[in-house]
């Protein structure tokens, strides 16, 4: 098993490719804790795993709310006496326009996408360290390693993120902590609608967000959107010891897209 004995933290659990990822890493045999505003739905995720046999708790929360965000370690260090890993997964689509920003969603957007990302992170760091070593993983996104007429904010937010996974990267890598990121492109999942569907995004008003989805999935090489499991399987990898010698990295998952 390629988690046995790790024990971690996932955000936006409840649903899509950070469902498909919780539900992947404890069948390898890690315990997890399940994080979503979503409470409901994470519940049925760490019902699933403990259906299978697996280890699993729980957290229903708001990570707007930076003492939350950072209390997850904490939480998680109580439940299972140690961190392995953390996947801060959570994300958020932003606003779409650029003239009339709306800066209410602007902001729920940097808080979602980074500040929050970025206080679990450094929560973690000395209980990584006390592990002798751990890994983070960031979802970015190829909109972060491309730019994006379709959603610029978007694109500057998840260039951040790449950013800050390279630099925390470098920082970090001599006390055996890793840190990357996975990019997804085109995905068939909940957030996938969301973002082409958001009320200022004029350039698709009137579009059958269904047909949209997939739309962006036939504009990759191989002619279709993913399946929530394909990035569950890169983060599988990344947050496992099989990725023992790759920090910093940003692993596009996008079946050929930005080919």
């Amino acid at each position: 098993m390629r988690m046995k004995d790790k024990c971690g933290i996932v955000t936006a659990a409840a649903s899509g490719m950070g469902r498909a990822g919780t539900l992947l890493l404890a069948r390898e045999g890690a315990k997890v804790c399940v994080v979503d505003r979503d409470a409901a739905g994470a519940q049925a995720v760490v019902d699933e795993i403990r259906a299978a046999g697996g280890t699993a708790f729980a957290i229903g929360a708001d990570l707007r709310d930076l003492d939350i965000a950072s209390g997850l370690v904490a939480r998680a260090v109580a439940e299972f006496g140690a961190l392995d890993f953390l996947w801060n997964h959570l994300g958020h689509p932003g606003p779409a326009a650029v003239e009339g920003l709306d800066w209410n969603d602007f902001d729920l957007a940097l808080d979602l996408n980074i500040r929050s990302q970025l206080a679990s992170t450094i929560a973690a760091l000395p209980e990584l360290r006390a592990r002798g070593g751990g890994s983070i993983l960031f979802t970015a996104s190829t909109s972060g390693m491309s730019a994006s007429t379709f959603s610029p904010v978007y694109s500057g937010m998840k260039a951040g993120v790449i950013g800050l996974v390279r630099g925390l990267a470098k920082r970090y890598a001599r006390e055996g902590i890793r840190v990357n990121a996975v990019c997804p492109g085109p995905f068939d999942t909940p957030m996938a609608r969301e973002f082409v569907d958001r009320k200022d995004q004029t350039a698709t008003k009137g579009m059958d967000r269904e047909e949209l989805v997939q739309k962006f999935g036939a504009s990759t090489a191989m002619g279709r959107a993913g399946r929530p499991e394909e990035v569950g399987y890169a983060a599988l990898f990344l947050l496992s010891d099989e990725a023992s010698f790759i920090t910093g990295a940003y692993l596009p998952v996008d079946g050929g897209l930005l080919a």
